[in-house]
């Protein structure tokens, strides 16, 4: 019986998932919100039965996908599989959100590697390639324009400037790629807590933000790129890139958790939401005041346990 309805139940979602992937490929208007609902059959395939029959599906669901939508859908399939495969096991075994949420993120970073691999190898597109001569038709374009209107003097420093600005964003790339895996994995795992929670009675969620903690490993991650940094490496090597992306991450991982400080110190104090909420809000307006303040509250919080402190305290 369990068998039959493994099997019924693989075959309806690997359908539901064919049926999202024509909507993601053919309705405009609602083909981005049909994109986020891509990888949340697998979640709910996996969640049930765990990773190893969701790769069956997954193997029927590409070659499903090839034959009723294009070639290009492939790499997506085996992206949303991933991404969904990562986060439904994780919640068949019981990990909490965040874990759940950080194994997600691994499978869509694969996910998404491995569609920058296939553009590049099998359709013979370099995506770096690809931002270069678009980053050089803008620039030529801003040029041409301000030449018209005789301002060439003064925009030639101001494109050079733009140009270095738009170089450092694309040697971000590799941070670029785990963003965009960070907010899949969200957006997907809070669609199929909601779809899971009507369908099987479940009472999944994420907790309070106010409760997020990343590991003590990541402040050494830190100091140790930031230490490798301040050596003169090679600005067109691996090296320099890979610490450069390094810090950026870790950065931004440790200045949310500065937020969540905030609100975890706001809660524990009674004070009102509005104070957390206007702190986030004025770090926004104010990145190159603020930004670094957060971010090392956030170091603190994690290197010295700065919460428990304050639990200790409240006790």
């Amino acid at each position: 019986m369990n068998g039959s309805k493994k099997l019924t139940d693989g075959l309806l979602l690997t359908a539901i998932y064919i049926v999202l992937l024509l909507v993601a490929f053919y309705v405009p208007l609602i083909e981005l919100v049909a994109t986020f609902l891509l990888p949340i059959p697998f979640i709910i395939f996996a969640f049930r039965y765990d990773w190893k029959p969701t790769l069956l599906m997954l193997v029927a669901s590409i070659v499903l996908s090839s034959l009723f939508a294009t070639v290009f859908s492939l790499p997506l399939t085996i992206l949303m599989g991933v991404g969904g495969i990562m986060i439904g096991s994780a919640m068949h075994k019981g990990s909490s959100a965040y874990e759940t949420w950080a194994r997600g993120t691994v499978g869509f970073v694969i996910g998404l590697v491995f569609i920058f691999l296939v553009t590049q190898l099998v359709f013979d597109i370099n995506i770096v390639n690809e931002i270069d001569s678009m980053i050089d038709d803008s620039m030529q374009t801003s040029q041409d324009i301000m030449e018209q209107f005789g301002l060439a003097e003064q925009a030639d420093d101001q494109l050079l400037m733009i140009e270095q600005y738009v170089s450092m964003l694309k040697d971000l790339l590799p941070v670029g790629i785990a963003l965009i895996a960070i907010i899949m994995a969200f957006i997907s795992q809070w669609f199929s807590y909601k779809v899971i929670n009507r369908l099987d009675n479940k009472k999944l969620h994420f907790p309070p933000f106010r409760n997020l903690t990343f590991p003590v490993s990541l402040v050494w991650i830190y100091f140790f790129a930031l230490i490798v940094s301040y050596f003169e490496l090679d600005q067109n090597g691996t090296l320099f890139l890979a610490v450069n992306n390094v810090l950026v991450l870790t950065g931004l991982l440790m200045t949310i958790q500065g937020f969540s400080f905030i609100f975890f110190f706001a809660h524990q104090k009674n004070k009102s939401k509005a104070l957390p909420i206007g702190s986030v809000i004025l770090t926004l307006l104010f990145p190159l005041l603020l930004l670094y303040l957060v971010r090392i509250l956030g170091i603190i919080d994690i290197g010295f346990r700065l919460r428990d402190r304050i639990d200790k305290d409240k006790k």
